[in-house]
């Protein structure tokens, strides 16, 4: 595989493979100590769980770096047999191992300022390393210097290919891929910036293109109009549009949370009537779910929908609700049962509304809302809204029957979570592509600073930390396609790919030095954009949370 000159490791798949075996009991340790401690009676108990949410949560990290670890022999395994991988496929697989690996054994950030250690657990890691000789070697010979410069030496010279290895998918989904990059590159990349700039809605002629490209019926069945795709082809469709902006990556997200809630709960002449206008953008939709006194805690809030007669009247207030003046419909999680203050009295209505006009965001009677102004995220624009008798038909109660609502909103976060991490995926592409260019053009000191170790060094990371989380979130999309139980691993996914963006948009930063902070320069956007996706579709700690949960369950 590699000669003695070579930085790239003998054996390197099997090296692997035996380490992720030798590494996993530690993990099954880490597991076994949290459930003594908040498992009683045989169920894990809700007080405990909180009591020691830093372990539980490091246990959620410990396990995504796990899966993580997984996807990456399987993936390099499968490349290998179909002779399509390459030396930076194999990089990759060895600088990420080690690196994750090397966080195992000694600490994972679980943000900037939060390291869980095995150590947390009570457990010793010494004996494990020292009997191990694959992580040993991986530790000490992985991810070196030699290793990090050469990898970006290769990416250097084949910036056209700009996923940068193999993504490991067939001939269809890079159809796909090479489609939208080239709309992306055509239509989004040149005028993003100055949409963030100038906080701007998308165009609504974007919208228009992406329609009629299928993109808000991509995973619709053919029986309603939609092109029954898989969820695998809306993660390459997601990321490649994110790649050129995070607005336009998202604007399939809230029909796709939509469509999700309508197939999953909706009747069949709810089906019939709205999944058609959602396929081909008829109409937009915005998902109005958030309060502002609950934020995650959605079982405690306060949006009341009173029947009366064939309508009902809904009052309360909503936030961050995202595209909500151009949306016609809103998918609106309001309580419908005034004696509870739970999850149990929740119910799920589809609320039609005028689409909003130049001088008036929400012609609506009985709705008003206002704009938050962000940091990044802009390009659909954010608002409070305030309801105050507004009329939904009764009709569009989902599925007809009250108080499924939080039900029929669990089944949705799967397909959100994966389309979030796609999303996370193109902003840290985005910021990769836009940092290598800088670093190449740019000269210090009689050359490019692409040539010092702490400038390839940053891009080498990002290289490798990308690929772990697309071939992660792939795996959940893949699950997922399968008719499978997914939430774990749409979290992991989430969790990680949020995280990479982030951290590749701060390299980003750093490697434009002085630049990096001036609006001008597109990393700028970037780094706003990128902080976000630790946010919504549930915080950091949330998926930690769900994570955990379904480890001790």
């Amino acid at each position: 595989m590699a000669n003695a000159d070579s930085p790239i490791l003998e054996d390197l798949s099997a090296l692997c493979a035996q380490a992720l075996l030798d590494t996993k009991p530690l993990i099954e340790l880490a597991k076994g100590h949290l459930q003594e401690l908040v498992i009683l009676d045989g169920r894990v108990n809700a007080a405990k769980l909180e009591e020691y949410q830093y372990l539980g949560h490091g246990l959620s990290w410990f396990t995504t770096y796990l899966y993580s670890l997984e996807m990456m022999v399987n993936h390099t395994h499968n490349i290998v047999s179909k002779s399509v991988s390459s030396k930076v496929d194999l990089l990759i697989l060895q600088i990420g191992f080690s690196e994750y690996l090397g966080q195992i054994f000694s600490g994972i950030p679980m943000s900037q300022s939060e390291i869980i250690r095995l150590s947390d657990f009570g457990i010793d890691t010494g004996e494990v390393r020292a009997q191990s000789t694959a992580i040993r070697t991986l530790l000490e010979k992985g991810n070196t210097d030699a290793a990090r410069k050469l990898l970006v030496q290769h990416i250097a010279k084949q910036s056209g290919d700009l996923t940068f290895g193999s993504d490991g998918l067939n001939d269809e989904y890079a159809m796909i891929r090479d489609q939208f990059r080239k709309f992306t590159e055509n239509k989004i990349t040149p005028f993003a910036h100055e949409w963030h700039l100038k906080d701007e809605l998308i165009p609504i002629e974007i919208i228009a293109e992406l329609g009629e490209l299928g993109v808000f019926g991509l995973t619709i069945p053919e029986a309603y109009g939609g092109f029954g795709m898989s969820k695998t082809a809306m993660c390459v469709v997601t990321e490649e549009l994110s790649r050129g902006y995070i607005g336009v990556g998202s604007l399939g997200t809230r029909s796709e949370i939509a469509a999700e809630l309508i197939l999953g709960g909706g009747t069949d002449a709810q089906k019939d009537k709205w999944l058609p206008v959602i396929a081909d953008a008829s109409i937009l939709p915005t998902a109005v779910f958030t309060e502002p006194n609950t934020g995650s805690d959605l079982g405690s809030l306060k949006t009341r929908a009173v029947r009366d007669g064939d309508k009902y009247l809904v009052t309360g207030n909503k936030t961050w609700i995202t595209h909500a003046a151009r949306a016609d419909i809103m998918t609106m999680l309001v309580r419908t049962n005034p004696e509870t203050d739970n999850y149990s009295g929740l119910s799920m209505m589809i609320g039609e509304k005028p689409r909003g006009t130049e001088g008036n965001d929400f012609p609506a009677e009985g709705m008003s809302g206002s704009e938050i102004e962000v940091l990044g995220y802009r390009g659909m624009k954010e608002y409070e809204l305030g309801f105050d008798g507004f009329e939904v038909d009764a009709e569009n109660l989902l599925g007809g029957v009250e108080g499924l609502g939080f039900k029929q909103l669990m089944q949705t976060f799967e397909a959100a979570r994966i389309q979030t991490a796609a999303r996370a995926i193109g902003v840290a592409q985005n910021a990769l592509e836009i940092s290598l260019k800088y670093a190449q053009d740019r000269a210090q000191f009689g050359k490019p600073i692409l040539e010092f170790p702490r400038i390839y060094g940053k891009l080498a990371m990002m290289v490798v930390e990308i690929a772990i989380a697309r071939q992660l979130t792939y795996f959940a999309a893949k699950e997922k396609d399968e008719g499978r139980r997914c939430d774990l691993e749409a979290g992991m996914a989430k969790l990680l790919a949020a995280r990479v963006a982030w951290a590749a948009a701060d390299n980003g930063v750093q490697i434009h030095g002085g630049n990096g902070f001036a609006t001008e320069y597109p990393i700028s956007r970037v780094l706003c954009d990128a902080r976000i996706l630790n946010i919504f579709e549930g915080a950091a700690e949330i998926q930690a949370n769900v994570i955990v949960r379904r480890l001790l369950a």
